[in-house]
């Protein structure tokens, strides 16, 4: 009876996986065809504005402790120069959370104010924007343009460096050609061309001052090579000229990027977006950021200070339920496997042993 009643066992565990094994092979298949058959059902899906501010609130709560906190004041307070957009944005959560501010930030502050006041800086950076940096910016209220007047003037001048054999400026000559020709043939993103100028701004600004990341650097580079009608580019006289020197498909990555950064100004202002800009590396990151910053405006830098970058920009998506789908098909399936292999292993053992007995 027990030798029976064992083999039944064994028998109906067997059934069972099957059984497993054919719901998760089913699962994994319809999801993999929902994906296929609907461009539309991606993976990866990005997350509302509300939703965008709801996770990184919780995540705040989480990492913006007081000692947290204290040690990126000090570590910022300790930066030559020091960098006051993100100094003010630790600030601000410190009095979110009715913190009192360390002495060593207000020593700080009246030191680099005091400084930049007696010596100038504030002055130059007023005058001629090419010398400030994000914190004369910010301390001397210095007007940020992201109105660029030079499109025309950057292409012409690449023309002439062209035709006379000279090195081109590619990001320069990249940006303004993007600039001239804002229109919807080449912008993907839906941006106005006000949008867009004031992305190509941005990364003229951040490129001055060094806060432009080597990967968009060399990204913006790349669509300049593939995307422009070299020989055309000592014909260039006006906007339409411009926009002919394009092919479309090779510049649109460029032209959406710049459309996003634009964005990112425009939620969180100027010297934010320049403070920002350094976290961009591509197409993905620039759309990210820009999603992250019209969600949460002003609080961005706080967050990309607290929380960094990775975790910033991975707020703004979310597993789609069909990809939880396919993922849970395909592990159900892997974990039938294992079973129905462990069985069959264990079987094969169990018969070796009765036969060595016998």
């Amino acid at each position: 009876m027990g030798y029976a009643m064992l083999k039944a066992m064994k028998t109906l565990s067997r059934a069972f996986l099957l059984f497993l094994l054919i719901g998760s092979l089913a699962m994994t298949l319809r999801s993999g065809l929902q994906i296929a058959d609907n461009p539309a059902l991606s993976p990866i899906i990005d997350r509302t504005a509300a939703e965008i501010a709801a996770l990184t609130d919780r995540m705040m709560a989480r990492e913006a402790t007081p000692e947290r906190l204290d040690a990126l004041i000090t570590a910022r307070v300790a930066e030559e120069p020091r960098n006051w957009v993100a100094l003010q944005a630790l600030a601000e959560v410190l009095a979110e959370q009715g913190l009192s501010l360390p002495v060593a930030y207000q020593q700080a502050w009246e030191e680099d104010s005091g400084l930049m006041a007696l010596s100038g800086d504030c002055l130059g950076c007023i005058w001629d924007i090419s010398t400030c940096s994000l914190s004369t910016a910010l301390i001397c209220k210095a007007p940020i343009l992201l109105t660029p007047v030079e499109d025309l003037r950057g292409v012409v001048r690449a023309g002439a460096d062209y035709s006379m054999g000279q090195t081109v400026d590619q990001l320069d000559l990249g940006l303004s050609v993007v600039g001239l020709a804002a229109t919807a043939a080449i912008v993907g993103t839906g941006g106005t061309s006000a949008t867009i100028k004031a992305g190509t701004a941005t990364i003229r600004l951040a490129r001055g001052m060094g806060r432009l990341s080597p990967a968009l650097t060399a990204r913006v580079a790349g669509a300049v090579t593939d995307g422009i009608r070299w020989a055309d580019l000592p014909k260039v006289r006006g906007t339409d000229d411009a926009v002919a020197l394009l092919r479309v498909e090779a510049f649109r990555p460029l032209a959406d990027t710049v459309t996003d950064l634009g964005r990112v100004a425009d939620a969180t202002g100027p010297v934010s977006a320049l403070h920002l800009l350094p976290l961009v590396d591509d197409a993905v990151d620039a759309r990210r950021l820009a999603r992250a910053s019209e969600a949460l405006g002003a609080r961005t830098v706080s967050r990309a200070e607290v929380l960094g970058k990775s975790r910033l920009l991975r707020a703004t998506v979310r597993i789609s339920d069909t990809a939880i789908g396919l993922i849970a098909g395909l592990v159900g399936t892997l974990i039938s496997l294992a079973l129905m292999l462990v069985g069959a292993v264990q079987t094969a053992v169990l018969r070796g042993l009765r036969r060595s007995v016998t």
